[in-house]
C-alpha cells in the first residue's frame, strides 16, 4: 500500500487536509498525520499544510527538528504544499521583520497592499482575503486535470507570494491586484488556497494529486 503523508508540526488544520485526502483516496493509498522523520521520508507522497503566520510555522520546524526532513522532502518527493506550504517555498517573507522560507523558490512573501481597493468597484477590500475567489489557470499540469479554469477555491491570507522567475506560476488570483496563487517546479506543487475546503475542484485537486 502506497502512503501518503500529512505534516504535523504544531500549527495546521491537520484533520480536515486528512479526511479530505482519505475521502478522495482509493485502496492503494494510506493517508498518514505525522511529525516522525522516518514515516515522513519513507512516505510515497508528502502534504505540507498550514494556517497562521510563516514566522511561528518556521519557528515550530526548527523547534521540531522538522526543517531539514521537510526541506528533503521537498527535493526527492511528490510535494503538495498548501496555503505556509506555498508560502515557506519562498526566500523570506515580510512578516516580523523579515522571515526566512526555504527558498526552493525564489522570490518573497508580502502583505497585501493597504488600503487595498478592488479597482472594478472602487470599494476597499478586506485583509485578509477570507472567503471564495477564482484561480485562472497560467500552465497546464497534471494537478489541473478535470477542473475548469477559473474555478474557484477558498482562500485565508493576508501575504502573497511574489516569485521572480514567472515560469513557476501555474495560477493566478485577483484581489485588488493580481497576485501568484499556485506555483510548480518539477516535483512540487503549492497552492495559496485550501483544498481541503474548497468542495468539488479542491478535492479533484487532491485526488490528481494523488495520481501525479
Amino acid at each position: 500500500m502506497k502512503k501518503v503523508v500529512v505534516i504535523d508540526y504544531g500549527m495546521s488544520n491537520l484533520r480536515s487536509v486528512s479526511k479530505a485526502l482519505e475521502h478522495v483516496a482509493n485502496d492503494a493509498w494510506q493517508v498518514q498525520v505525522s511529525r516522525q522523520a522516518d514515516e515522513i521520508l519513507q512516505a510515497d507522497k508528502v502534504v505540507f499544510p498550514g494556517q497562521g503566520a510563516m514566522g511561528n510555522c518556521m519557528q515550530l520546524l526548527h523547534e521540531t527538528h522538522l526543517y531539514d526532513v521537510i526541506k528533503q522532502a521537498m527535493v526527492e518527493k511528490p510535494f503538495l504544499g498548501i496555503c505556509l506550504g506555498l508560502q515557506t517555498l519562498l526566500t523570506s517573507s515580510e512578516e516580523n521583520g523579515g522571515t526566512q522560507g526555504f527558498d526552493l523558490i525564489q522570490g518573497s512573501v508580502i502583505h497585501f497592499p493597504t488600503p487595498l481597493i478592488d479597482s472594478a468597484t472602487q470599494e476597499k477590500l478586506k485583509i485578509p482575503q477570507m472567503g471564495w475567489n477564482q484561480v485562472k489557470q497560467t500552465q497546464a499540469h497534471p494537478l489541473w486535470k478535470g477542473i475548469e479554469d477559473n474555478s474557484r477555491f477558498y482562500f485565508v491570507h493576508s501575504y502573497y507570494v511574489d516569485t521572480q522567475d514567472k515560469a513557476h506560476i501555474a495560477g493566478q488570483t485577483s484581489y485588488g491586484i493580481d497576485y501568484t496563487s499556485v506555483i510548480a517546479q518539477d516535483n512540487l506543487f503549492a497552492v495559496q488556497f485550501h483544498p481541503e475546503k474548497s468542495q468539488h475542484a479542491g478535492l479533484k485537486l487532491l485526488e490528481n494529486f494523488l495520481t501525479w
